[in-house]
């Protein structure tokens, strides 16, 4: 399987991306300045798409195929269909949810078949939630030092008005379809959609 393995603050630095966005706790103390250089247009929508692939942890091809469905997506806007379509991935709901520390994470979780969906075990990162899903870590592993560990970092974070989740239990249920004043993640999507559309 094809990942990312750069450095991510550096990665973050020249994004202009706040590792917060990833689940990371880490600050940059470096700053990186283009020396006077402007950025044209395919420079910044580039960058929108980069920024969208980084944060959700995808590839360009699984990324442009994502972009095509949402593109033939009967309502809403191509660009606002992505960011949907992107939240509701398995490996980002568990991540929001609070059951792993970055999106990284997230889906080693998924693919280690910890996670049940509607009481059945989905081992692919990418499958794609529905409104009123119950996701669950399952029985065997929920009493685990890992989890245990995972909570206490992951127990401050605010769980998105478009998900419930029940720590106790490990549990959480996604009660409706995100909007994109829903979605916290500093990407201009129209940018994304003008690249895609030369």
């Amino acid at each position: 399987m094809a990942r990312d393995m750069g450095p991510v603050l550096k990665r973050c630095r020249s994004l202009g991306l706040e590792p917060a966005y990833l689940g990371i706790d880490k600050k940059s103390n470096r700053s990186f300045a283009r020396a006077g250089k402007k950025t044209s247009e395919y420079g910044l929508q580039l960058r929108e798409k980069q920024k969208a692939k980084f944060i959700y942890g995808m590839l360009e091809k699984p990324f442009r195929n994502m972009f095509a469905k949402a593109q033939k997506m009967k309502t809403g806007t191509a660009g606002e269909n992505l960011m949907t379509l992107l939240e509701l991935r398995l490996d980002n709901v568990i991540f929001r949810l609070g059951y792993a520390r970055t999106r990284k994470e997230a889906r080693q979780i998924v693919d280690h078949k910890h996670v049940l969906v509607n009481g059945k075990c989905v081992n692919i990162p990418s499958y794609t939630v529905s409104a009123g899903d119950t996701i669950e870590i399952k029985e065997k592993v929920k009493n685990t030092q890992r989890y245990k560990d995972i909570l206490e970092v992951t127990e401050g974070r605010t769980v998105p008005a478009w998900l419930e989740a029940n720590h106790e239990a490990m549990t959480g249920v996604v009660k409706e379809i995100p909007t994109r004043d829903q979605i916290d993640v500093p990407v201009n999507e129209v940018l994304i959609v003008e690249l895609y559309s030369k």
